[in-house]
C-alpha cells in the first residue's frame, strides 16, 4: 500500500550560491519510513532552483557559478525587471534555466544518488534569505 509523507524546511542563504540540502532531504526520507518510492522536492521561490552537483570538489560548483554569472550577467541593458535591483531579471533567468524541483528514486530507503552527487539550493540573489523547500516522500 503506498504511503506520502511531506515535510518542509527552510534553508538560510548569504547570498549567491549553492547550499547542500542532501543531509536534510535523507532525514526526511529515513522518517517517512518510506523504502521504495521517490522524493520530490520543491524550493518555493522563483529567484532560486535546485540542481544536483558534485559535492566532493567545492571547485565543481565554484566554476557553476561563475558560468552562471558569465551566462546571465547582472549588467544587461535590455532587462526590464530590475526593481529590486540589477540581480532580479538574472536571478528568475538562472532559475528557469535549472529548475524548482527535483524528483530523486528511493531505494531501500535511500535517496539514490551517485557517489559524487549532492543536491542542493542554488542561490542568485545576492542578498541572504531564507528559502522554503517542501519535500513529498510517496512508496511504500
Amino acid at each position: 500500500m503506498s504511503q506520502v509523507h511531506s515535510e518542509r524546511f527552510s534553508v538560510t542563504t548569504r547570498g549567491k550560491g549553492t547550499y547542500e540540502i542532501t543531509d536534510e532531504v535523507e532525514r526526511i526520507v529515513s522518517e517517512s519510513g518510506i523504502r521504495n518510492g521517490v522524493a520530490t522536492v520543491f524550493v518555493c521561490h522563483t529567484s532560486c532552483s535546485l540542481v544536483i552537483m558534485e559535492n566532493a570538489d567545492p571547485s565543481a560548483r565554484t566554476d557553476l557559478h561563475a558560468f552562471f554569472d558569465h551566462l546571465v550577467p547582472e549588467d544587461t541593458p535590455y532587462f526590464v525587471h530590475t526593481y529590486e535591483g540589477p540581480d532580479d531579471m538574472p536571478s528568475h533567468i538562472r532559475m528557469v534555466l535549472t529548475d524548482v524541483d527535483k524528483n530523486i528514486p528511493i531505494i531501500e530507503g535511500r535517496l539514490v544518488l551517485g557517489t559524487w552527487q549532492g543536491l542542493f539550493l542554488f542561490e542568485h540573489r545576492d542578498a541572504p534569505h531564507s528559502r522554503r523547500i517542501a519535500v513529498s516522500v510517496m512508496g511504500e
